[in-house]
């Protein structure tokens, strides 16, 4: 990341000053009444190399096309591993002074990612300053003391003290007074990753009462955002690739010369070699066997809802791993989205979608309710063990005992919605039509009007989550509250994150049976456990999921009518869409119920869900309609997601999965490692997908 440059406008207001230290190519700043605004010139930083590392790359053989495509994933992994791991380092565009090297020994502050070393110069004598740091994304919180800057004690003989500033948001930073606390001035700025800066505080030359804050930048802050681009670049020339292969492949003239290559290379060997025997099977010659990526599964299984299942999975297993500790790949703070923010969601919708279309089947193919029934209570009995067992986040805190056990999850969250769509569903089971357009009783609404009863429950249930959210009184929090508490709201509510939903967790569950460690701690310094996948927001995963019971209703009911299908997921997505803007005023923090993936607000289900249809409109025409794409890689995962969830969760501190790294605070090689184990688990959900291998619970 780098820093914001200012426009050319406020270049022409604030004027350039070429007077600075050696190795400064320039330094503007911005003059007013006790208030100062940052700038940027100067040389490159220097930063050290990274040791070399390279991994190499296995094949893997195969005829068929999902056996290519997993080939040249690993293949495309192990390049990247190479690529981001080959040594480099920051263009320098001078070499720094002797002075300003000895400055950087004295003040030496080493630092982590995401932060910037800033050089705070109070050249004001007889004031010291203490300041003050606040992130661009921290909504309405309290200033944080960054450190304190004593008096400088001579003129020119300026008082110096040293601070490592974050990098991943734009930082706000105000100067006071110590004795008088008055601010002396105020800037916003947007500090590059490992740059150094120089902030000075000074009398200006014309003389007079009036301070200016000029910001300099010493050395330039390195792009650590280039090991994204790259795997980005990667995997788009991995997809070109593998697509023109499959067009070639699909010319009928290039086919036959590569058979007859092939076949020609095959008769040699046969009879060159005395174990060859001609009534051995050629295997390039009347096979008739179907490619690798068509289903074995019977013909009405979609291809796009494993699809979609694996693209959920597979990012989640990355984020999981820790996403190159990018801050977009993280969940966000408290409202707002990132990469992190989106995974889940999309498992629940498409977990929705499965359950309506798995259900179906069983029915039809003579299954009882009852017996049904039995199956739902005992895999969600599983899911919920299985989350409170083995996948618990409390064994970091030691042997796990029933005092410190998480009781929330993933899983668990999972099994709730599970059983409760499921069981619903299955109480008002119809009959589906064969094909609707035969019917003259198949209205256009058919998928919402033989679900009304079901509609019925999930708007009582969603008024059950507005009235609580909004109308539970919280002993010490005003009612309706949805901040993050700590530093948020000026530190009004320090102890009230997440309103009546962590009220209610903390109250029926206990603080030590909930999340110990939440997002909001980072930006918020909370300190009251909150959990995530708490009671009240398990409402709105399980809205999520009949959401995505009405994407497998329209997928089943309009089978083979791509026209209707296209249009109703259109629809849902538009509607959906409008919903988030009304609710959200399309603003981070200032509609009436913003989008927060900690509460899982209804606009953040309404947000998520138009997505879904959104992905589901663009997958169910390329892979089931036109075939234009077999969902490969992500289709591999997506038919065995609880092993390859719980297998991730599990093995991710074990070697391949995670290795000791060169530099632990290298954002390239920690985007390596996540990138290496999460293609390994797409590798494994292959070979087990090819031996025939499922864990079904």
């Amino acid at each position: 990341m780098t820093g914001a440059r200012p426009s050319a406008a406020e270049k022409r207001r604030t004027g350039e000053r070429g007077s600075g230290s050696p190795g400064c190519a320039g330094r503007e700043r911005r003059r007013g009444k006790g208030r100062g605004a940052a700038a940027e010139a100067a040389p490159g930083r220097k930063r050290r190399p990274e040791l070399a590392a390279a991994a190499a790359a296995g094949s893997m053989s195969g005829a068929a096309g999902a056996g290519r495509a997993l080939a040249a994933l690993l293949l495309a992994a192990s390049v990247l591993s190479a690529a981001l791991l080959a040594p480099g380092e920051s263009p320098e565009r001078g070499a720094d002074s002797a002075a300003q090297q000895d400055l950087d020994q004295k003040k030496h502050v080493e630092l982590k990612m995401d932060q910037a070393l800033l050089l705070i110069h109070n050249e004001l004598l007889g004031t010291s300053l203490t300041v003050y740091w606040n992130s661009e994304s921290c909504y309405h919180c309290l200033y944080q003391v960054l450190v304190n800057v004593s008096r400088s004690g001579k003129p020119g003989k300026p008082s110096i003290a040293a601070v490592a500033v974050s990098t991943q948001h734009g930082s706000i930073l105000r100067l006071n007074d110590t004795l008088e606390e008055r601010e002396v001035c105020r800037l916003e700025y947007k500090f590059g990753e490992f740059g150094n800066y120089s902030l000075l505080v000074k009398h200006p030359n014309n003389g007079g009462n009036e301070i200016s804050c000029d910001l300099v930048v010493n050395k330039d802050p390195i792009d650590s955002n280039l090991p994204v681009s790259i795997a980005f670049l990667i995997g788009l020339v991995l997809i070109i690739v593998i697509s023109f292969l499959r067009l070639l492949l699909s010319l009928q003239d290039f086919n036959n010369w590569i058979s007859k290559a092939i076949n020609s290379r095959e008769t040699d060997r046969l009879i060159n070699s005395e174990l060859g025997s001609p009534s051995r099977a050629d295997p390039l010659v009347g096979d008739t066997q179907p490619e690798v990526w068509r289903p074995s599964a019977p013909p009405s299984r979609l291809r796009c809802v494993d699809t979609f299942r694996g693209i959920a999975l597979i990012l989640m297993v990355f984020v999981n791993y820790g996403g190159g500790k990018y801050w977009y790949f993280r969940h966000a703070s408290w409202n707002g989205l990132t990469v992190a923010d989106l995974v889940f969601p999309w498992f629940v919708f498409i977990m929705g979608s499965s359950v309506f279309l798995s259900m179906t089947s069983i029915l039809q193919r003579g299954c009882s309710k009852f017996k049904l029934l039995g199956k739902i209570a005992w895999r969600s009995f599983l899911l919920i063990c299985i989350g409170i067992v083995i996948v618990n986040p409390n064994y970091c805190l030691g042997p796990l005992s029933w005092d410190k056990v998480r009781i929330p999850g993933v899983l668990q969250r999972l099994g709730v919605t599970y059983f409760v769509v499921a069981v619903l569903e299955l109480l008002f089971a119809k009959p589906v039509p064969e094909n609707c357009a035969s019917e003259r009783s198949c209205s256009s609404l058919r998928d919402l009007t033989s679900s009304w009863p079901q509609w019925l429950f999930i708007l009582l249930l969603e008024s059950v989550w507005l009235s609580l959210t909004f109308f539970l009184p919280v002993p010490g929090c005003p009612t309706g509250y949805l901040g993050p508490g700590g530093i948020g709201d000026l530190g009004k509510y320090p102890n009230c994150t997440g309103g009546a939903a962590g009220y209610i967790d903390r109250v029926l569950l206990g603080d030590d049976h909930l999340y110990q460690h939440p997002s909001s701690a980072v930006l918020y310094h909370t300190e009251v456990a909150y959990d995530p996948e708490g009671i009240l927001g398990t409402i709105n995963s399980i809205v999520m999921a009949f959401l995505g019971v009405q994407a497998g209703k329209i997928l089943l009911y309009y089978k083979d009518q791509t026209k209707d299908i296209l249009i109703r997921f259109t629809a849902w997505c538009c509607i959906l869409g409008l919903t988030s803007v009304a609710l959200t005023k399309v603003s981070e923090n200032e509609g009436f119920i913003p989008v927060n993936k900690n509460l899982w607000s209804i606009s953040y289900v309404t947000t998520l869900s138009s997505f879904a249809f959104f992905i589901l409109l663009v997958l169910y025409p390329i892979v089931d309609v036109r075939r234009l794409w077999t969902g490969t890689p992500f289709f591999y995962p997506g038919m065995n997601s609880i092993l390859v969830y719980v297998g991730h969760e599990v093995f991710k501190n074990y070697f391949p999965f995670q290795w000791k790294l060169e530099d632990n605070q290298s954002h390239k090689e920690h985007l390596t490692q996540n990138i290496v184990a999460t293609a390994l688990w797409v590798l494994i959900a292959y070979i087990l997908y090819k031996k025939k291998v499922f864990l079904k619970i």
